[in-house]
């Protein structure tokens, strides 16, 4: 449905809880923007200041002007010395507002640059500091656009704007002001047509903060529907849904259209008509009208007329700035409250006095655990221990709550109650990175970074010999591969190094291994292998097992007969524990989960 201004007014007052929320949000926006911009507030006034000396230069030409004119068409005769002064003065002038304008974006873009590299910087640290488990939770598209589009907002009106601004409306209020010293009535008449702008720009600008905040996050939704579109094509086009893929991506767009084009249609309608009143030829006609008319009223002087005509023809191009800044304003404040709201996103809490664990005993201890803080529990009073050279499978059906479990020993969340210990040391006493140096994991989803094949393996263990990594790869079967490559390790991750999911899963358990972690969580380590590069893993991940504490999620079950303890997980609870002989003759839940994997697997063949 298309709003229109009308339409509107008319919904304001119904509609008062949305109308404050919105006016809470544009403070919020506006303390953002002014928290997030104070390092370099010094800089931005020193170039606000140099920006009004220069609009204030380029007001003397326009007294020059008038000054030429009443010397060059004066009765008596004209002095060639007065002229020279007063061409002078002029050019000087010139001179001085064109340095101090290109000092003004010369310093407003040092305190840009200077806002740039201290916000990217608060970012990057603030990333680093987030429980792991967030960016499960976030999309990359969100996070793209705080880091680089939100950042670009403020870009313009710090380097920019605050210049342009500056000088629309000193140069205006300059030029009325000089107007005033000649005579009062000129100074209205170079106004005469802007009340009739003020009041519709005024209609069309009725909800604009609102309108802004919406198209805002209309944007952001497009934004995570492009990164969703291109993450998803292949397994999408593989299923023969090309035409569907791009549906999510198709409907934000969409509504993001449609909102613009309710929001615009009916202001391009009005601002075609009251533009006129600001249109160069009609002030020009108004102006030139009324000074004729002064002029033969005896109130002013032809130059003194002309230079209303001068004055009142700038003031429709400074209100474009202005109308501009204030579109800018909305922008960057937007973009500042999104910044800002990323950097208060709670970062991992770090114990004052960490404690240094003793030995890589894994206990979870009565853990319960929900997402959301509800009463809606993921985990529930789970007690489990995985001792030093053993291997704990988590198995159970999905959503059982296995990776939730997994996932509390590296510290992707947070228990809600209970405690994961490592060593006897609650894992919330222990330093990030003495944890991470103590447990190493394998996710499903494989991430390998662009850069060279021996940088992805050294990632957590950069002082890794060249023997230590190969002795790693060969471990996860992987080495051969890898020496094939055109430059070997030393080939490029998406340039000449391209793995197939299996390949880039023993890459991960490869980097792992290098790592050296006394603690292995590993979820569906083997998903992506084929059949008989999977026993290989297995057998590397037997001989590594030895001396560490492991933790495997499988589906797999024949992946994990082997495995020391094997812990079935049901509804966040512990419902069955034990070898794979004990649980298979205790004739529960295991019993026809691996009655039901073996017929399935008896029919694959």
């Amino acid at each position: 449905m298309t709003v229109t201004a009308d339409s509107a007014d008319a919904t304001v007052p119904e509609h008062p809880p949305e109308v404050a929320e919105s006016r809470s949000e544009q403070r919020r926006q506006a303390e953002s923007l002014r928290e997030l911009r104070s390092p370099v507030r010094w800089w931005t006034r020193s170039g606000v200041l140099v920006a009004a000396v220069g609009a204030l230069s380029t007001l003397v030409p326009f007294a020059g002007i008038a000054e030429l004119g009443r010397t060059l068409l004066g009765p008596g005769p004209v002095e060639g010395g007065e002229v020279a002064g007063v061409a002078a003065v002029v050019a000087a002038a010139l001179v001085v507002g064109w340095a101090c304008n290109g000092l003004a974006l010369c310093l407003t873009h040092v305190a840009d640059a200077r806002l740039q590299a201290l916000l990217r910087r608060r970012i990057v640290e603030h990333l680093g500091k987030l429980p792991l488990g967030w960016y499960a939770e976030t999309t990359s598209g969100m996070v793209r656009k705080a880091a680089q589009d939100d950042i670009e907002d403020i870009h313009h009106l710090t380097a920019h704007h605050d210049v342009e601004l500056t000088g629309a409306i000193v140069l205006p209020l300059g030029g009325v002001a000089y107007l005033l010293l000649l005579d009062w009535r000129l100074a209205l008449l170079a106004l005469v047509t802007l009340p009739v702008y003020l009041v519709a720009y005024a209609k069309m600008m009725r909800g604009f903060g609102d309108k802004m905040i919406q198209l805002d996050a209309g944007f952001t939704r497009v934004s995570a529907a492009i990164v969703e579109f291109v993450h998803g094509i292949t397994v999408v086009k593989a299923f023969g849904q090309a035409n569907r893929a791009h549906q999510s991506y198709s409907r934000a767009v969409g509504k993001y259209g449609e909102l613009y084009a309710g929001w615009v249609r009916p202001i391009l309608r009005l601002e075609a008509l009251t533009s006129m009143a600001l249109a160069a030829p009609v002030v020009a006609l108004v102006s030139l009208t009324g000074g004729i008319w002064f002029t033969a009223q005896g109130w002013v002087t032809p130059m003194e007329a002309l230079a209303e005509v001068l004055v009142a023809m700038i003031i429709p191009s400074t209100l474009l700035t202005l109308n501009q800044a204030v579109t800018a304003q909305r922008k960057a404040g937007a973009a500042a409250a999104r910044i800002a709201a990323l950097l208060r996103t709670p970062t991992l809490p770090i114990a004052e006095n960490p404690e240094e664990p003793q030995g890589h005993h894994v206990e979870f201890d009565q853990v319960s655990f929900s997402y959301d803080g509800s009463s809606a529990n993921a985990l529930t009073g789970v007690s489990l221990e995985c001792r030093p050279g053993t291997v704990t499978a988590l198995v159970g059906a999905s959503g059982a709550g296995k990776s939730t479990l997994a996932k509390l020993v590296p510290r992707f969340y947070d228990v809600t109650s209970g405690a994961v210990r490592l060593g006897g040391v609650d894992v919330r006493q222990i330093a990030p990175d003495v944890l991470y140096r103590k447990v190493g994991f394998v996710l499903q989803d494989v991430r390998l970074l662009r850069g060279t094949v021996a940088d992805n393996l050294r990632l957590g263990r950069p002082d890794a010999t060249d023997e230590e990594m190969i002795a790693a790869t060969t471990a996860a079967r992987i080495h051969d591969r890898i020496r094939k490559l055109p430059r070997g390790y030393d080939s490029v991750v998406g340039d000449d190094a391209v793995f197939s999911g299996g390949e880039a899963q023993r890459v991960s358990i490869a980097r792992a291994l290098l790592a050296d972690t006394p603690v292995l969580v590993l979820d569906e380590a083997t998903a992506y292998a084929d059949p008989e590069s999977e026993s290989e893993i297995q057998d590397a991940l037997s001989a590594v097992a030895r001396g560490r504490t492991v933790l495997v999620i499988a589906h797999r079950l024949a992946s994990i007969t082997g495995a020391d303890q094997i812990v079935l997980l049901d509804g966040g609870r512990v419902a069955e524990r034990g070898t794979h002989d004990e649980l298979v003759a205790a004739g529960g839940r295991y019993t026809r989960m691996w009655h039901a994997y073996s017929n399935a697997e008896e029919s694959a063949r």
